[in-house]
């Protein structure tokens, strides 16, 4: 990968996270820049189903592995068992679900599903929780949000910019179930109305767009071929 980089006239990333992984003599050498992805279109919001219940029902959506910070937010869950909290996961599993289970029994699961199909779970869950330990920009981030979902993601996921601490949701550190429990147990107490924290969370969204993500990255590589043509 260092090899590629190393012949670039340009890097683009998705995220800050991305950009400080790259070694300081190729950031040096080559011009970097961070675009982020853009959204998907936001949902309509059942204010009405938004009313219907008292506990915080928490999503988890990606591939069932550690490197998504899932063994964390089970620990996470553990210590909130007096609060109303439930947890649901949609993903693709590593490994047979009785191993899952054995690890933390009283989740939902929803296997893999179209994008639609996702975004229809979205809507009957209350926050996002992904608490990776590396990715690149995780998209069903900007997904939830889109959804009126607020997030609670580390800054390893992709999506620092995505977090207004308190209104869009809460960044966490990596591996650390109880900052995880402490982040859902302010959504729980978080007297702020729910459809207020959506509207938040849908606004946040439209910040990012793809159009804007495609005319960053002509402009960045169109800068490059005009320093070009100016060199002598």
């Amino acid at each position: 990968k260092e090899e590629e980089l190393k012949l670039a006239d340009r890097i683009s990333c998705p995220s800050q996270f991305v950009l400080d992984s790259i070694p300081l003599e190729i950031r040096k050498k080559t011009p970097c820049q961070v675009f982020p992805f853009g959204s998907p279109p936001c949902e309509p919001i059942d204010f009405e189903r938004s009313t219907q219940s008292d506990t915080l029902k928490l999503l988890f959506v990606g591939s069932m592995s550690q490197r998504k910070g899932l063994a964390d937010l089970f620990d996470a869950i553990k210590l909130l068992k007096s609060e109303p909290v439930s947890l649901s996961i949609l993903g693709q599993p590593s490994m047979p679900m009785e191993f899952y289970r054995k690890q933390f029994s009283e989740f939902a699961y929803f296997p893999p599903c179209s994008n639609q199909k996702v975004r229809e779970i979205m809507r009957t869950h209350d926050a996002l929780v992904l608490p990776s330990i590396v990715e690149g920009r995780a998209l069903v981030q900007q997904e939830a949000l889109s959804c009126g979902l607020p997030i609670i993601v580390t800054r390893n996921a992709g999506g620092e910019d995505l977090v207004e601490e308190g209104k869009t949701g809460h960044m966490v550190p990596i591996r650390s179930p109880d900052k995880i429990a402490r982040a859902i147990r302010a959504m729980i107490e978080n007297k702020n109305p729910k459809e207020e924290i959506q509207m938040l969370c849908q606004k946040k969204a439209t910040q990012y767009t793809w159009a804007n993500y495609a005319q960053n990255i002509i402009d960045f590589n169109l800068s490059n071929s005009v320093q070009r043509l100016e060199i002598p």
